[in-house]
């Protein structure tokens, strides 16, 4: 029905995902009357990376957009996020320190399959009204400032169309078609991650009888399941995640700080990553009869960056298209939680007559702070530590206590219109900022104090922290007072070498192989 295709629009979302699709039934759902049309590249959507929620986003996907029913039939519940550490004493499963869950967790979380996720979605954004083409290429976006945008594009048999609408609404991800056809996109060298990943197949459950017959004291110390959590394995320099999808696949992929690590050479990506993988003793259990799909094999560098602009009188980016900071603590879909509240409610209240301007200067103001503060508190140099079993058991624990008290529970307590606004971006939320600013970069210079001392990751052998998952109540607050006074032992014991020490150069530096992938 292309010949019939209106040219004139309210809404164009480019990109039918979880982004753009969301966005589409957050703003169809505040006004059923707005002509939006979604379009979309491919004529099957993607698995991707992204694949676990936290608690902000299960409580987006569960409560507002009502998807719970979907969650529960089609995806897993997520028990958590669950850290293994190594060192050169730990030689198998049992013998690696192990920070988890005790308990199965008390807030919802699901592991999700994007592809079937983001499809669904899409079909209740048409469902409510919203028009989809498919399988075209959006070739040029020209804006217009509180104007008619007019976006171009290559159809399905390839015949160039064009439309207008009032508001175009970048939901491309990664590509992030305006940021960079308008130069917006700016990226984040202060953190040079990288990632390869795939979906494995005959991957061996933490849950498996075999893994509890030959290590029965190991199994029995924690109640909780341990297969269906985001398991990450550690190291200096780099985590892996492991997260099991619905049907069997496993999703498997390492992320590490470019400056401090590489991967090994090898004949193939896959055989490079999978050869990195068996060094620790985790992955060796688990991965001893698996194999990866080399058609889903992926990598990429330089995952981070961030945008000057994230809203025009007449265009909004939401999800990957906005900014990318790190998989680390699935942040992603929590960014689209709030991306896409925030993109919603300014063109809802735009064609509701109210002001733009400033509510654009405003949104743009939110996203910049966020995604700066957001980065600085709690990601930058983290891969120096995130390895230490000590170090990123106190991080963890703190991060996720302050992530419960001054984000986690606002949208419980003042419903989901408090997602429109960032994380850090309120004023109030300066004083956690600095915080979580503080010791963060505490314990990076630890972490290298250890490194350069032959004591770095000292614990990492028959450690266990069976971590008691946080509740809304006048406990938690005391838990993270008890957390700092752990930190401030911890400075008094030995931070104290680092205290007025220049910030050191990366204590281990590995090149590049000729043969790495860019």
């Amino acid at each position: 029905m292309e010949e019939t295709l209106r040219t004139d629009w309210d809404v164009i979302v480019v990109g039918g995902a979880l982004s753009g699709s969301a966005t589409t039934c957050l703003l169809l759902r505040r006004n059923p009357k707005l002509r939006i049309l979604i379009l979309e590249r491919t004529e099957h959507l993607k698995r991707r990376v992204g694949e676990s929620t936290v608690e902000i986003s299960a409580y987006f996907l569960g409560r507002v957009l009502g998807l719970t029913e979907h969650l529960l039939e089609k995806h897993l519940p997520k028990q958590g996020m669950r850290f293994w550490f190594t060192n050169p004493s730990a030689r198998a499963l049992n013998e690696c320190s192990e920070t988890g869950p005790r308990y199965n967790v008390r807030l919802p979380g699901y592991q999700v399959d994007r592809a079937v996720l983001d499809e669904h979605v899409l079909a209740n954004a048409v469902k409510d009204g919203a028009v989809l083409q498919r399988l075209v290429r959006v070739r040029k976006v020209t804006l217009v400032p509180g104007g008619a945008q007019v976006v171009e594009w290559d159809d399905a048999a390839g015949a160039r169309q064009a439309a207008t609408a009032r508001w175009v609404v970048d939901a491309s991800g990664v590509a992030a078609l305006l940021a960079r056809q308008e130069g917006w996109q700016v990226p984040n060298t202060a953190h040079p991650t990288a990632t390869c990943w795939s979906r494995w197949s005959n991957v061996c459950s933490l849950d498996d009888r075999s893994l509890s017959d030959k290590y029965p004291g190991w199994a029995n110390r924690a109640k909780a399941v341990r297969s269906t959590a985001t398991n990450h394995l550690t190291g200096y320099g780099w985590w892996a995640w492991i997260i099991p999808l619905k049907g069997g696949d496993v999703s498997i992929g390492v992320v590490y700080d470019q400056r401090i690590m590489e991967l090994p050479p090898g004949p193939s990506l896959g055989e490079r990553l999978k050869a990195f993988l068996l060094l620790h003793p985790v992955a060796k259990e688990l991965l001893a009869n698996a194999s990866y799909q080399e058609s889903d094999m992926h990598f990429r560098r330089n995952l981070a960056y961030s945008s000057t602009t994230y809203a025009t009188d007449g265009a909004v980016l939401v999800g990957d298209a906005a900014g990318f900071i790190d998989p680390f603590y699935s942040p992603g879909m929590d960014w689209i939680s709030f991306s896409t509240s925030a993109a919603s409610a300014l063109i809802a209240d735009s064609f509701r007559g109210k002001p733009v301007a400033p509510r654009v200067a405003r949104h743009n103001e939110n996203f910049v702070l966020s995604y700066d503060r957001w980065f600085r508190a709690l990601y930058l140099d983290k891969y120096y530590y995130m390895g230490d079993f000590e170090l990123m058991t106190l991080a963890f624990r703190l991060d996720l206590g302050l992530y419960y008290l001054g984000i986690v529970t606002q949208p419980f307590k003042h419903g989901n219109r408090i997602l429109e606004t960032p994380p850090f971006a309120h004023p109030k939320s300066r004083g956690p900022f600095r915080l979580m600013q503080l010791y963060n970069r505490r314990l990076v210079a630890i972490a290298r104090s250890r490194h350069r001392r032959g004591t770095w990751g000292r614990r990492n052998h028959l450690g266990y922290f069976g971590f008691i998952s946080y509740e809304f109540n006048r406990r938690l607050p005391v838990r993270i007072a008890g957390l700092l006074c752990l930190w401030l032992g911890l400075e008094l014991r030995e931070g104290w070498r680092t205290w007025f020490a220049a910030n050191p150069a990366p204590a281990v530096l590995v090149p590049k192989p000729a043969n790495a992938p860019s």
